[in-house]
C-alpha cells in the first residue's frame, strides 16, 4: 500500500483548520504522534494559547485488560479549559476509543466551549460514533486488523508515516 506523504498531509490539515481558528483556540495533542502533529500545527497556525498534551493511558476502556502503556507520558494543559474552544489532535483515527479517552481526560480539566478533532489520517474501522472535523487523508481501503499506521519524527523534525504489521 502506498502511503501518503505526512508533510504534505500536514500542510493540507493547516489549510483546512486555518479559517476556523480564533485567538482563543487551543490545541491539545495526544501522546505521542498527536503531540508532534500539534506542535507543528500550533506553529503553522500562529496560535497564541499554549499547547496542551495528554496521555490517555489511564482513561482507556481497555486499561484493565491491556494494562498500563510501557512508557506513559505526562499530561499538561497550561491554559484554562473552561469556555475555551479546543481542537484535540491525533495522528491516526481508528476505532475512536483513543478520542473517547482524550475527551474524558479533557473534561477532568474543565468544560470547553467546543471540542473538535483533527487527525492526519482516518483509517476507518470506527467502533464509536466519533468523526474528525479536520482530516488530511482518509484511506480508500481499510487496513487489516493486524496492521497499523505509525507516525514517526526524524531527528530534523520531519514527520513520516509508516505501516506496521503486527
Amino acid at each position: 500500500m502506498q502511503l501518503p506523504d505526512a508533510e504534505s498531509m500536514l500542510h493540507a490539515l493547516v489549510e483546512q483548520m486555518r479559517p476556523n481558528m480564533t485567538a482563543d483556540t487551543a490545541l491539545v495533542g495526544i501522546h505521542t504522534g498527536g503531540v508532534w502533529l500539534a506542535e507543528r500545527l500550533h506553529k503553522a497556525l500562529g496560535l497564541t494559547q499554549p499547547l496542551g498534551c495528554i496521555d490517555v493511558s489511564f482513561y482507556r476502556d481497555d486499561y484493565g485488560s491491556k494494562g498500563l502503556h510501557p512508557q506513559p507520558q505526562r499530561s499538561g494543559i497550561p491554559f484554562d479549559v473552561d469556555g475555551t474552544p479546543i481542537v484535540i489532535v491525533d495522528d491516526v483515527l481508528y476505532t475512536g476509543r483513543t478520542t473517547r479517552a482524550a475527551l474524558n481526560e479533557l473534561f477532568d480539566y474543565g468544560r470547553p466551549s467546543r471540542v473538535d478533532l483533527a487527525v492526519l489520517v482516518d483509517r476507518g474501522g470506527r467502533e464509536l460514533p466519533i468523526a474528525a472535523r479536520y482530516c488530511a487523508h482518509t484511506l480508500a481501503e481499510p487496513l487489516a486488523a493486524d496492521q497499523s499506521l505509525q507516525l514517526e519524527r526524524n531527528p530534523s523534525g520531519k514527520l513520516e508515516l509508516g505501516l506496521i504489521n503486527a
